[in-house]
């Protein structure tokens, strides 16, 4: 029986959640766990009860949860492809492949763009965190790691990426004809390097070469990378119906964890809580790794659920991990929480886990949100130690968080150290920094940098300078800079048309940012990203324009952007904004399920003010 992961706790803790009732509150956080009750201490401001209720009193009520082991569960794991489906470090360089291997790759809200050098991650502009440096608890300093170790490619890599026009089949034939051995070395490196690339396309042709031509035994990892390729290139109903193809004794948890990996990335809440519901079914585990996934869909979809997963978690005996932390402290740090944020740092301290460079890096990030400039310096001191020369693989953690600081000097040390021979992280980073600040002039010669580093420069490369132009609505020169793109060959993709859709709108010129948008859906070279759409839909809400942010409603729909409260609220003040009454908007509401805060319910008395009564309809 498939059941909404949302039923994991009852419908009166969940209202309590949701409107800061004590008694519901009282019976979540007064349970075992002491991630949870810190969690849900702080979010539920101060009304929280402390007389002990039972914890498994309130679970044995629920029809979601299920025990299948008493034993304790570690994160740490097997760090398989699917442990890593979607992360991305907006700063990594392209030709740093150490990260990653055949079983690990990114998995953070990346969707499959079909122009290999651009990723359709609607999530990237809120700051999600780069999962492949939070899955391993045993990880200490991912980051000087990539810096330090070797690079290498494959002969078999050389081939495919030397002819790119031809199907990948038919180079490997050619290749193996001239006597070329095809070994688990030669697939595993070519693989990371395609994915590396985001040439998913082209990897997906080497996983379906490889079965058909039987050169290496397929495993249940090797079925894995094919139904995270499928889902990233075809779409995951595509990668559903793949899964149904692999024999019955490779269909294992790998295989569902990553199609549940993809269904988080694309944050879709119904599919992600099917498929989860799925794996119960079939009797496996609940792992850390799949629990992690949940809070990672919350965070960004539902915060309330958040403390839904806590529960299960604790139900079923699993340790949380380091990642788990860090989504917790930066579901805190986004709801400006600080004391919730530390107070769950404490607890994760106290579990016999020290933050890591990644966590590290996000508290200061959400510090300097916040205006602690003091605390925030403090971590950015410690991240750089006593010689930032010879810790060059955090200068681009750096510059982005002293920029939001406002310390201008200070990203001008950190560049200087990286200037004469800067990496492309860090160009991508000092375009950023430099943007932030307002220094134009600084951000396009870190650019001019980047591109006297770069062979063969793709959109990513532009998108940063793009996104600068965007925010200080420097329309001319946006424009001169696509010319240069479209010269230059760039195939674009979707944070393209989001830093042209942002130049447009900030230029006031709604209508042709929306044209946009509408060429690249047609073009079908990815999704546009959520916040593409969003940005037109609050235009056009704010002028009250309602044809218009309706259609541009149900683009995001038919884009597979589920509607959430956000959207609703934004279409709404689009009602309000205009004069019009609406009729059925809470029924619409409803059945996405949909439903209204105080401030929504605000909105909704407004815009009913504007309906006409029988007596308006006389003096009119």
């Amino acid at each position: 029986m498939c059941i909404s992961a949302c039923e994991c706790v009852s419908v009166a803790a969940a209202a309590a959640w949701n409107h800061g009732l004590s008694s519901g509150i009282a019976r979540i956080c007064c349970g075992k766990s002491e991630v949870a009750r810190c969690y849900l201490e702080n979010h539920s401001s101060g009304y929280v009860e402390t007389e002990e209720k039972s914890f498994g009193g309130l679970l044995s009520s629920t029809r979601f949860l299920n025990t299948f082991s008493t034993v304790s569960k570690s994160c740490g794991g097997v760090r398989t492809f699917s442990s890593q489906v979607g992360a991305k470090d907006s700063g990594e360089e392209d030709d740093d492949l150490d990260g990653f291997s055949e079983l690990e790759t990114p998995h953070d809200a990346v969707q499959e763009a079909t122009s290999s050098d651009e990723s359709d991650d609607e999530l990237l502009s809120e700051g999600d965190i780069a999962v492949d440096d939070m899955q391993n608890d045993t990880e200490t300093d991912v980051g000087k790691k990539r810096y330090t170790e070797p690079k290498a490619i494959s002969e078999m890599t050389k081939a495919i990426l030397a002819t790119p026009a031809l199907a990948v089949s038919k180079v490997l034939d050619k290749w193996v004809e001239e006597g070329n051995e095809v070994t688990q070395t030669e697939v595993s490196i070519t693989m990371l390097h395609l994915r590396k690339r985001r040439m998913y396309i082209k990897a997906l042709q080497l996983s379906e070469w490889l079965e058909s031509t039987k050169h290496i035994e397929f495993n249940e990892s090797n079925y894995a990378s094919r139904v995270d390729l499928i889902a990233k290139v075809r779409g995951l109903f595509k990668a559903e119906e793949y899964i149904q193809q692999i024999p019955e004794s490779f269909r294992g948890e790998v295989v569902y964890r990553t199609l549940l990996a993809n269904c988080v990335s694309s944050s879709n809440v119904k599919k992600s809580e099917d498929v989860f519901n799925k794996m119960k079914n079939l009797k496996f585990p609940v792992t850390c790794f799949s629990c992690n996934q949940l809070l990672l869909l919350y965070k960004r979809t539902d915060k309330k659920k958040i403390a839904d997963v806590l529960l299960l978690m604790e139900k079923e005996n699993i340790k949380p991990s380091l990642f788990t932390y860090q989504l917790l402290i930066d579901a805190k740090g986004q709801a400006n929480d600080i004391t919730g944020m530390e107070q769950i740092v404490e607890t994760m301290k106290s579990q016999g886990l020290e933050p890591n460079t990644q966590i590290r890096t996000s508290l200061a990030r959400h510090y300097a949100n916040s205006g602690i400039k003091d605390k925030s310096e403090a971590i950015l001191k410690d991240l750089e130690g006593d010689n930032i020369s010879k810790n060059r693989w955090v200068c681009k953690k750096l510059l982005p968080i002293y920029a939001t600081l406002g310390r201008e000097d200070e990203v001008e040390r950190i560049w200087n150290v990286c200037e004469s021979k800067p990496l492309l992280g860090e160009c991508i980073a000092a375009v950023e920094a430099w943007g932030q600040l307002k220094k134009i002039e600084k951000a396009e010669a870190a650019f001019d940098k980047m591109m006297e580093k770069v062979k063969k420069p793709s959109s990513k490369h532009f998108a940063g300078l793009l996104k600068v132009y965007a925010n200080n609505k420097k329309l001319a020169k946006g424009k001169e800079l696509v010319k240069r793109m479209a010269e230059s060959g760039c195939s674009v993709g979707p944070l393209t048309w989001d830093a042209l859709v942002k130049l447009y709108v900030g230029a006031g010129e709604v209508e042709k940012a929306d044209s946009i948008l509408e060429k690249a859906t047609k073009q079908k070279k990815g999704r546009p990203l959520f916040n593409s759409y969003f940005t037109i839909l609050d235009h056009y809400a704010k002028r009250g324009d309602i044809h218009n942010a309706e259609k541009i409603f149900q683009k995001m729909r038919q884009a597979g952007y589920v509607s959430r409260l956000k959207q609703y609220q934004t279409l709404l003040q689009a009602y309000i904004n205009g004069k019009v009454p609406v009729y059925g908007f809470s029924d619409r509401m409803k059945a996405d399920n949909v439903f209204p805060n105080k401030v929504m319910a605000g909105q909704l008395a407004r815009v009913d003010a504007f309906k006409k009564t029988p007596l308006s309809e006389l003096l009119d």
